[in-house]
């Protein structure tokens, strides 16, 4: 008897696509076995099936065996993947699931020339552990398909549904974010190295805090400006560290990070 569970493909294995194939398993949605990777290096395929996936170089054919079709490959390669595929992609059959940073919904129905339902949906690496933040938008796929998607998504960390325009701004705080945030435990990690602490040390004090200051904000709803002042007495050192860091232009220069990578990823996918 055929499963009711939907078949989903994974076109392209690089971090993302393979930390949510990975993901997926751990939080139990499905065995490894019920997800097809897809990779172009054949000589990774074999790593991929000591995993457990069912792992291929012939991406037709992984979207002719499966429903649920998730686009998880850089956005210079996607007009090559899709012409590729276009023969395969059944608009009644399939749902599109796009990884791929700055590419519309309606720039996938362009090249394949078929209305096809897309969600556009940006995670990040921390997905492998189930501990990803993803954006979900799309104008074209029904509540339903929006609904699944969530639902496979929630499995593996937080998901929230955003308009379609803000996906590139999502790209920059969900997924650059990642590195922002451990470069900035990096560098508490070395300040704690330069005060005296052994650098094992010092990586899991700095990284174990901000764990700490991440799920204060989560669990208690609250600002980080309610908490920052939890910690902050008059003329004391919590307060003289951080205007340091402030006139050194710490917030500044995260904002502006942030600017930079979601002009950058914006403008990474080439139409023609």
């Amino acid at each position: 008897m055929k499963s009711s569970k939907p078949k989903i493909a994974i076109l392209g294995a690089g971090n993302i696509g393979l930390s949510l194939a990975k993901g997926l398993v751990q939080a139990g949605k499905y065995k490894a076995k019920e997800i097809t990777i897809t990779r172009r290096n054949k000589s990774h395929l074999s790593q991929l099936a000591k995993l457990g996936f069912t792992a291929s170089d012939k991406n037709p054919s992984a979207v002719a065996s499966s429903e649920i079709i998730v686009i998880a490959v850089l956005p210079q390669q996607l007009n090559a993947l899709l012409d590729e595929i276009k023969p395969a992609v059944d608009p009644k059959k399939h749902i599109l699931i796009s990884v791929v940073s700055g590419v519309t919904s309606k720039d996938f129905s362009n090249r394949l020339g078929k209305e096809v339902e897309v969600v556009r949906a940006m995670p990040n690496t921390a997905i492998a552990i189930q501990q990803s933040m993803t954006c979900i938008a799309s104008s074209s796929a029904s509540k339903e398909n929006m609904t699944l998607v969530k639902s496979i998504f929630d499995t593996v960390g937080i998901t929230i549904e955003i308009h379609e325009e803000l996906m590139t701004s999502a790209t920059a705080l969900n997924a650059c974010g990642i590195a922002f945030f451990l470069r900035a435990i990096r560098a508490a990690s070395q300040g704690g190295v330069e005060i005296g602490f052994h650098a094992e040390d010092a990586l899991r004090m700095a990284a174990q805090t901000a764990k700490g200051a991440a799920s204060l904000l989560l669990v208690n709803n609250s600002h980080p400006e309610n908490e920052i002042d939890k910690v902050t007495s008059p003329k004391g050192c919590t307060i003289a560290g951080l205007n340091e860091m402030e006139h050194a232009g710490f917030s500044s220069a995260l904002i502006k990070g942030i600017r930079t990578s979601q002009q950058k990823a914006g403008a990474l996918y080439e139409k023609d």
